[in-house]
């Protein structure tokens, strides 16, 4: 194991994949690859997960299907893992997490960004599917505080923990759900009466969660939280939607008000050298944008983040075309990734008319 490790680490994959009937497979830039060598056997498989699980761990898969976990490689990298069964076979997939952290410029944040660190209250959503980044965006934006707030004890809920934060000029605490407490809502509850001002929820994965987040972010904390939704107008969809009909519309009411931003983001992979690019879609609640999510009229927050960029606000349609003007994406990527691929093709056909010309 550690030598596939060792691997991972020296190519940069992002992913680890061993499965019974297949050599082990590393993921690099988005594109699966198979590490030569004979197909594992089952004993295989079972002998490397071993090698990194606990007793309890296996007990997990044994009685639930699966088991998530968190592990250092020596000083080299951590890895997230997941263990579960796959036709009566144990199966592993281990997600590489780059010790150090990035910095908000280097990850490409917008700038608008790094105010809502500041802000004394509120919820702060950053979305994208898995494997998008949240993560790393979420681990950057906790390291600022940590390093510019004298003021802030953060309490991060995390399944596993993912990237370590020592201590700077913040006090962290960081609880493993399944390890220090059993599951994200009690660990909020709990966390309300342990003197927070930053609260980082791992993922708002059930009402229970959701709902504990929107009542810290009411009674003064900071709270970031992820979902895998893309796109500010489908996230607040989904939170107004997990909740009973009956409660939507006070949920609507108190999300208008504590909402400070939504953040979604793609990893796309790079046209112009090996690697990936991070997209992204900023929402900064404006008063407007509050109204709006009061009324049940989501489906016009993309025109208010359109017209929103003195706010800090941009579309993810808008910056997918910026990174494509800077040749760092494709045009298939930017077509196929657009919430609204109609204006999109356009507006690519706009570009390509203007270079033709600036050409001839």
């Amino acid at each position: 194991m550690s030598d596939l490790l060792q691997l991972v680490v020296a190519e940069g994959a992002s992913d680890l994949h061993l499965r019974v009937g297949s050599p082990p497979v590393i993921r690099v830039h988005g594109v699966l690859h198979r590490v030569e060598g004979p197909a594992l056997k089952p004993e295989n498989t079972e002998e490397l997960m071993r090698s990194i699980s606990s007793e309890d761990h296996i007990q997990q898969v044994r009685e639930r299907g699966g088991a998530d976990l968190g592990f250092a490689f020596g000083d080299l990298a951590r890895f997230r893992v997941s263990i579960f069964k796959e036709k009566g076979n144990f199966g592993v997939v281990a997600r590489q997490i780059p010790n150090k952290l990035l910095t908000m410029e280097q990850i490409g944040l917008p700038p608008s960004v790094k105010e809502l660190l500041y802000k004394p209250r509120g919820l702060v959503l950053v979305t994208g599917p898995t494997g998008s980044g949240k993560t790393t965006t979420l681990a950057s934006m906790i390291d600022i505080i940590n390093m510019e707030r004298e003021d802030a004890h953060i309490i991060t809920v995390e399944d596993p923990i993912e990237y370590y934060h020592t201590h700077k000029k913040s006090l962290v605490t960081q609880r493993e759900v399944n390890v220090d407490v059993p599951t994200f809502s009690e660990a909020l509850r709990r966390a309300l009466r342990q003197d927070p001002d930053v609260i980082l929820v791992g993922e708002l994965r059930d009402l229970e969660t959701m709902d504990a987040a929107i009542t810290a972010a009411e009674t003064g904390h900071l709270v970031f939280g992820t979902l895998h939704t893309t796109g500010a107008a489908k996230t607040i969809d989904r939170l107004v939607n997990a909740f009973p009909v009956t409660q939507q519309e006070q949920i609507r009411i108190q999300l208008s008000t504590v909402l400070q931003a939504v953040i979604s983001q793609l990893l796309l992979p790079r046209c112009d050298k090996p690697g990936r690019v991070a997209i992204f879609e900023v929402m900064i609640n404006t008063p407007s944008i509050s109204a709006l999510i009061r009324d049940n009229k989501t489906f016009r927050i993309n025109s208010d983040i359109q017209t929103g960029a003195k706010y800090g606000m941009v579309t993810l349609d808008s910056f997918l075309l910026e990174k494509y003007q800077m040749g760092m994406i494709s045009q298939e990527e930017v077509i196929t990734k657009a919430q609204d691929p109609t204006s999109v093709l356009h507006k690519l056909g706009e570009l390509e008319a203007a270079r033709a010309a600036s050409a001839a």
